[in-house]
């Protein structure tokens, strides 16, 4: 029982963190505005992940494209890997390392919203995908821990999470991203 105790107060924690962070906070603040900008000018907000983070990636989509609390219209949204004819075929025709900036190529468009989670922020997957990100006009948003990891230096948004423990990173990415789904859905439909 004290294991688990330990567990949610670690979390507990992580969360606390969060909440005294400011320049965090003013972070996300920034980016429900630039994801609210992109839909009202008709672009889309692509996810992308791996594991854990490809799981949620594709909820938070799900989120912007099926509904959060009101019943309203669909938001154009969606994750990177769900095609999974794609994803292999790309993974064992060229590398695992251009799943995803392979198909930024193919639908991102300047103005488009990427946001890519990887709780220690260097995966080489998603950092390629930031870089054809940036060259096409994109924004790019990374969902990371402490230290923003390599994709620090392509992230036009950075949304840390203040740890180093995989688990406690993903449980706050997954609030950040509620709170950032919850307020865009309730800025861009009033």
């Amino acid at each position: 029982m004290e294991q688990i105790k330990n567990i949610v107060q670690a979390s507990i924690n992580v969360k606390q963190d969060v909440l005294q962070n400011e320049e965090l906070l003013q972070t996300v603040q920034e980016c429900i505005a630039v994801i609210v900008h992109a839909f009202k000018n008709g672009n889309k907000v692509l996810f992308c992940g791996n594991g854990g983070s490809a799981a949620d990636a594709q909820h938070l989509a799900a989120e912007f494209s099926g509904r959060f609390y009101t019943d309203r219209d669909a938001l154009p949204a969606e994750a990177l890997h769900c095609n999974t004819s794609y994803l292999t075929a790309v993974a064992n025709d060229y590398s695992y390392d251009v799943i995803y900036s392979r198909l930024i190529k193919g639908i991102g468009n300047k103005g488009d919203v990427l946001v890519g989670l990887s709780t220690s922020g260097n995966s080489k997957n998603i950092y390629n995908a930031f870089e054809v990100a940036k060259e096409k006009g994109m924004i790019t948003i990374a969902f990371t821990g402490l230290t923003g990891g390599t994709m620090k230096s392509l992230s036009d948004y950075l949304i840390n999470v203040p740890s180093t423990d995989t688990p406690r990173i993903q449980e706050s990415h997954i609030m950040l991203g509620h709170i950032i789904c919850e307020l865009v859905e309730s800025e861009y439909f009033g």
